[in-house]
């Protein structure tokens, strides 16, 4: 007999895993929150912003990776919660030092790490990541497949490590904000995670092409370099926390308003996949230069009827 509950609604609830770390009505300290213009990471923000909100956490302080200072103190019966991703590993090397950084500096809090895809290049950064993280008492690292799953419980013996979908699912249902007057957007990466695969079908593909850097225009994009100028360390009279918080909130209105235009949605960029999955639009998935792609399908997503992987050559 088939279900009446979407997959969606299931995928929401089963963040409620982190509650078993970070109860309800906790307070805690978010770190590493992104400031700049990758879409994705703004959809995982406010999905996390809505879970805090949805399950009464109160968040005392919010630092990213341009504003964090060398030293703070935070009260021992706060939860260090860090910002999800998939920039784990050394890829993205600024956020994964702070991430480290704070997991030496703060030996006796609980530190909750979000849901995150784990890729290293090199064996010798996961080790030295490891070493650290080994050494902490109380830290907590949740992933998004199951792929991160096994080579993090392989190499952080000491850490509980859960699997858990991206935080993004907690924004479930987004509505349209208008019916498709287009067939088909084609949202693709326009950096180093790219493959031979999407090249080909750039070639062939007749549709409207955009990633997260070609959505936003020249003064949207200037604002964005603007704030961060204002974030980086230094202070600044103007309360830019408060200021990043409504403009993410346009940002992401901006998206799901162009994806709002289009019946169908071609992508290879995991958050195009899953905001497509957000407001139940029709969608096919490429996978990135290095499985993350798929894995979180195979892992999450395969039982949405609307979503499908193209499978081939990278």
């Amino acid at each position: 007999m088939k279900s009446n509950i979407h997959p969606m609604d299931v995928l929401k609830d089963q963040l409620r895993i982190i509650l078993n770390v970070i109860s309800p009505g906790s307070s805690i300290y978010y770190i590493d929150y992104p400031v700049h213009s990758n879409g994705g990471d703004l959809l995982i923000m406010k999905g996390t912003e809505a879970f805090f909100k949805d399950y009464d956490i109160r968040v005392q302080a919010r630092y990213s990776v341009l504003d964090f200072p060398d030293k703070l103190v935070i009260p021992r019966d706060h939860i260090i919660v860090l910002h999800g991703g998939g920039n784990f590993g050394d890829l993205y090397p600024a956020h994964q030092k702070l991430r480290e950084k704070i997991v030496a500096d703060y030996p006796d809090h609980r530190i909750v790490i979000l849901p995150q895809t784990i890729f290293y290049k090199e064996e010798s950064e996961f080790d030295r990541t490891a070493h650290i993280f080994n050494k902490h008492k109380d830290l907590h690292l949740y992933v998004r497949d199951t792929l991160s799953h096994e080579i993090a419980s392989n190499k952080f013996y000491e850490i509980s490590v859960y699997l858990s979908p991206d935080m993004a699912h907690q924004l479930w249902p987004i509505l349209p904000k208008s019916s498709p007057g287009k067939d088909l957007l084609y949202f693709f990466r326009t950096d180093i995670e790219k493959t031979r695969q999407q090249e080909q079908l750039e070639l062939s593909g007749r549709g409207d092409y955009l990633d997260w850097t070609s959505l936003y225009n020249r003064v949207e994009k200037k604002s964005i370099n603007m704030i961060v100028s204002a974030m980086r360390k230094g202070s600044n009279p103007l309360p830019m926390q408060a200021i990043w918080g409504k403009y993410t909130d346009y940002l992401v209105g901006k998206a799901v308003k162009r994806f709002s235009g289009y019946h169908n949605v071609q992508t290879s960029r995991l958050h195009g996949h899953i905001l497509s999955c957000l407001m139940d639009k029709p969608n096919t998935l490429l996978d990135n230069s290095y499985g993350k792609n798929s894995n979180y399908y195979y892992t999450w997503t395969s039982g949405i009827e609307s979503a499908q992987l193209v499978v081939g050559n990278s």
